[in-house]
């Protein structure tokens, strides 16, 4: 990450970085690097459950300064099928999301994203009316699950607190929308491409932001599937390099 210019990042999943923060703390100074925030996926959907205890757990490790990235998780082992929220679920998930924003203590926002409870347009819509919540802006996840990042970039950026940089091939996104390929079967595939060669207007969404005032963090992400140790300098690296360049050429 270093090498490549970048001078922060998040968690990433458990175990990529020390999960004693004054080890963490001291590994990413080394390298000129900080911690900005962490993906934490929770179930807020079922009646009866308090998410809160397992959340604080969950943060324990976190800086003040971190953003939280919440993911309204099914409860289930990965993202190729999800149950259907009813009313109950839906009130249960909402009001976690105020407690959550109320009670933790640090900048929460949360994720739609394929495969959770919260990915496609509606049920975006349905927290931005149903809650307090902030969002991360993850324009890969939107996209794939049939939201214009930059609609709603545009409509509601006072909600977006965090974002998340991919670009989509959205051929590869349409097949998972309509059930043909499953999740996991487009990201092997490559349906995350390198910032700029892909159907995201990355530029259009940070010229958005920007001109209404967001100064949070762009976090860029590329979802691969590695069934294999990369040759040096290739794979995700050379993906990195590409889209560190795309972001040069914004401004």
């Amino acid at each position: 990450m270093a090498g490549l210019g970048l001078t922060a990042t998040e968690l990433g999943p458990e175990g990529f970085l020390p999960a004693d923060p004054a080890e963490r703390s001291a590994l990413l100074a080394r390298y000129g690097l900080r911690a900005v925030g962490g993906f934490v996926p929770v179930v807020l959907h079922e009646p009866g459950h308090d998410p809160l205890p397992g959340l604080r757990e969950a943060l324990a490790g976190f800086g003040e300064d971190m953003v939280v990235v919440l993911a309204a998780a099914t409860g289930a082992d990965g993202y190729d099928v999800r149950p259907e929220l009813d009313a109950g679920g839906w009130r249960t998930l909402l009001g976690n999301l105020d407690r959550i924003r109320r009670e933790i203590g640090l900048p929460v926002t949360l994720h739609p994203h394929v495969g959770t409870m919260v990915e496609t347009r509606e049920e975006v819509d349905r927290v931005l009316d149903g809650c307090e919540a902030a969002l991360c802006l993850d324009t890969g996840h939107l996209l794939a699950g049939g939201t214009d990042p930059l609609d709603l970039a545009r409509r509601a950026p006072g909600r977006i607190a965090h974002v998340h940089l991919k670009d989509v091939d959205d051929a590869l996104a349409a097949r998972v929308r309509a059930g043909v390929l499953t999740y996991t079967a487009a990201v092997r595939a490559g349906m995350y491409r390198p910032l700029g060669r892909g159907d995201v207007d990355v530029a259009g969404i940070v010229a958005a932001l920007g001109g209404a005032g967001y100064d949070g963090w762009y976090v860029m992400e590329q979802d691969v599937v590695l069934d294999a140790e990369p040759p040096e300098g290739a794979g995700p690296v050379e993906d990195v390099r590409a889209s560190v360049a795309a972001l040069g050429g914004l401004g």
